[in-house]
């Protein structure tokens, strides 16, 4: 099909059933901020969608009577981010009977809930398409939230279960973020003809350089200092020993500057943990807790430059969006700001562990009004092709394909009833992939919350070991 007949949406998506299971609604954070614009669009496109997705008792929003469209599963808060829930384990058939007979179903950055919706599909015997968004790597998180020896071993078993989960014959498409990503997915054994690279989407109406604001910028820096930003969840793993190291050498230079660092933890431990890694500079930072909407989008435009230290992101929206704001980046070169910025023209890429070129180019950037000035027009400019209209029109095509080719093997030749041994050996396997999965939770996820906080400051010396060069 060409690609004039695919710049409107696929028709044949119209009034079609789908599900679409998402380990992230509610709390802000790329992953939930990209499945809501997703479930807008097929919504205003005449879809009739469901979504699925565990219970977050942070949405005051739903407390007393469940949202029409949205069925939420129980399960148990993470204590280091208690936005993120692991669900508890449930039968599919129950979630169909609640929602419907789906006729595709979509899994968004699939984990706790995609894992065990994955291993049920694979027991279906006219399954329907499956699609999954690969949107958060959760080997990273392993790497760097689980004490020595587990961290090697949660890499391994994660790459196993996904390795094996994403080969299920009904997955048709495996979007994945970013280049390095895809090298994961090859080694962890996933199809590579099922991979498609689906990027995200920025709002350039919201996120525009017009946002700016004088008297914002006059209360965070009355003396004129430069502003440097930096937004994020707050947690061990987004790079904040980084970021202070850098705040703090630029402070020992007497670069005028300010550090707004926007975002939050609803664990209180762990955000006072990360404001006090930058107590020696505390007069140049100023947290500003979660923004959304406007205030957001001002928060970006009325800086003018954005520091992006996570080395642990599969895309990397928040650079995106500071892109469309005419703000020019500096990031790590790992994940998936390294597909997104284009180095020396709308910002810099910096080896993962080079504090000194970090600083450096911080530096020159904030003192350089002229080079900022390019760097800004040519962020701009990358950003107005990149919208979520673009982004979500491929995935409804990627929906829309999937659909076709199932239709057409139903009514090609049906293939031949599996042996009572070839169904034994199956069922061997699916067992053996549910145990993989429950213990891999078992062994990642229930001690911390058993233990709570007390294995945070472990989780931390896990990150100074992986992302803190030596200095």
């Amino acid at each position: 099909m060409d690609s004039d007949s695919r710049a409107n949406f696929p028709s044949i998506l119209q009034g079609k059933k789908i599900l679409l299971a998402t380990e992230s609604w509610g709390p802000v954070n790329g992953v939930s901020r990209t499945t809501r614009s997703l479930v807008e669009y097929l919504r205003d496109n005449g879809v009739d969608l469901i979504l699925v997705a565990p219970d977050f008792k942070g949405d005051t929003a739903k407390q007393s009577a469940q949202v029409s469209g949205e069925r939420r599963l129980p399960g148990c808060a993470l204590p280091y981010n208690p936005d993120l829930t692991v669900v508890y384990p449930f039968h599919l058939r129950e979630v169909y009977r609640q929602a419907f007979e789906p006729d595709l179903i979509y899994l968004a950055s699939p984990a706790s809930l995609g894992f065990q919706m994955l291993l049920q599909i694979r027991q279906l015997r006219s399954p329907p398409p499956v699609l999954l968004n690969f949107q958060t790597d959760l080997s990273a998180y392993s790497e760097i939230m689980l004490p020595a020896p587990l961290d090697r071993f949660g890499v391994w078993l994660l790459a196993t279960v996904q390795g094996f989960l994403f080969r299920t014959s009904a997955v048709r498409t495996i979007f994945y973020p970013c280049s390095a990503i895809r090298g994961y997915l090859e080694g962890a054994g996933a199809p590579a003809d099922r991979m498609v690279k689906l990027g995200r989407g920025v709002d350039t109406t919201l996120f525009t350089p017009d946002q700016r604001d004088d008297a914002f910028r006059r209360g965070i820096a009355p003396n004129g200092e430069v502003i440097l930003l930096c937004v994020c969840r707050i947690a061990p793993e987004k790079g904040f020993e980084f970021l202070a190291q850098v705040a703090m050498r630029l402070s020992s230079e007497k670069v005028p500057f300010k550090l707004l660092i926007v975002g939050g933890n609803r664990n209180p431990v762990v955000e006072s943990r990360v404001q006090r890694l930058f107590d020696p500079v505390r007069r140049h930072v100023e947290f500003t807790g979660f923004l959304t909407g406007a205030a957001l989008a001002r928060a970006y435009a009325s800086a003018d430059l954005f520091l992006h230290c996570s080395v642990s992101e599969t895309f990397g929206l928040v650079v995106l969006e500071a892109m469309a704001s005419g703000i020019p980046v500096i990031a790590r070169d790992q994940g998936g700001p390294s597909d997104i910025i284009l180095h020396g023209k709308t910002g810099y890429l910096v080896p993962p562990n080079d504090l000194e070129q970090f600083t450096s180019l911080t530096r020159q950037v904030a003192r350089d009004n002229e080079l900022r000035g390019t760097l800004s027009v040519a962020a701009r400019q990358f950003a107005d092709d990149t919208t979520w209209e673009k982004i979500n029109r491929r995935a409804a095509w990627q929906m829309a394909d999937a659909l076709v080719q199932t239709d057409q093997e139903a009514h090609g030749s049906r293939p031949p009833r599996p042996t009572i041994l070839a169904s034994a050996m199956e069922q061997f396997r699916l067992m053996f992939a549910v145990a993989i999965v429950y213990g891999m939770w078992l062994i990642a996820v229930v001690p911390l919350i058993v233990h709570g906080n007390r294995l945070l400051p472990r989780a931390w010396l896990a990150v100074r070991r992986q992302l803190i060069p030596r200095i």
